[in-house]
């Protein structure tokens, strides 16, 4: 199987988590976007959904379900959300799409985070991927500085604008041996607004695609 298709498959296999919930949690990313097109079968069964991104709200919309502002929603049932790498623990690095703040948002604010991925995000060990961090733009060097001390080479994303209107420093190099502890101090840096480790709030469950199979854990 391609990855597209194993990324359609873990994708369809989270369908039975959002049976019977009214408004969905929705992140961002390929993976979510083939979860989205499932969705559409079922439009007439959802009120509305959450959504991290501009790009899944736009999608949400094209296939006919309405986005709904997390401020008069509250609290959700279910999240359902990709990732770029995924630990043993549940641990992990989102932010590829450089929507890690509001996925981070969602993800606190919802009762049951289910993680969808094909198997080449599953690592023994976070940090291959290079970890990303949104920045103030005015504090993009400063922090920049800051994570050279913790041992990461910070890359700036030429040519990113989050939707918060924010730069990207994707930090290279870091062996992510104690994730909550790293996210911690991370976020304590002055300058940063969120870092793409979903470590202190990690996944509930993680669906993977691996070939013809599906685990779950």
């Amino acid at each position: 199987m391609t990855q597209d298709e194993l990324k359609q498959k873990v994708a369809h296999a989270a369908l039975p988590y959002v049976k019977n919930v009214g408004i969905i949690g929705i992140g961002t990313g390929s993976t979510v976007r083939h979860f989205i097109d499932y969705l559409a079968d079922f439009k007439a069964d959802i009120e509305g959904a959450v959504s991290s991104s501009e790009a899944s709200s736009e999608h949400l919309r094209k296939v006919g379900i309405p986005v709904l502002d997390l401020n008069a929603v509250g609290t959700l049932e279910v999240y359902v959300d990709g990732a770029d790498e995924i630990n043993p623990l549940k641990q992990l690095i989102k932010g590829g799409g450089a929507a890690l703040t509001r996925e981070k948002i969602i993800a606190a604010a919802s009762k049951q985070f289910v993680c969808i991925a094909d198997g080449s995000k599953r690592v023994d060990v976070l940090g291959a991927f290079p970890l990303p961090v949104e920045v103030i733009p005015m504090a993009r060097s400063y922090v920049a500085r800051e994570l050279v001390k913790l041992g990461g080479q910070p890359v700036w994303r030429e040519n990113c604008v989050t939707d918060n209107h924010n730069h990207i420093l994707d930090v290279h190099n870091l062996n992510i041996v104690e994730p909550i502890k790293l996210e911690q101090i991370i976020n304590n840096i002055t300058g940063v607004v969120c870092v793409g480790l979903f470590a202190a709030r990690p996944a509930d469950v993680v669906l993977v695609s691996n070939g013809e199979e599906i685990l779950t854990f």
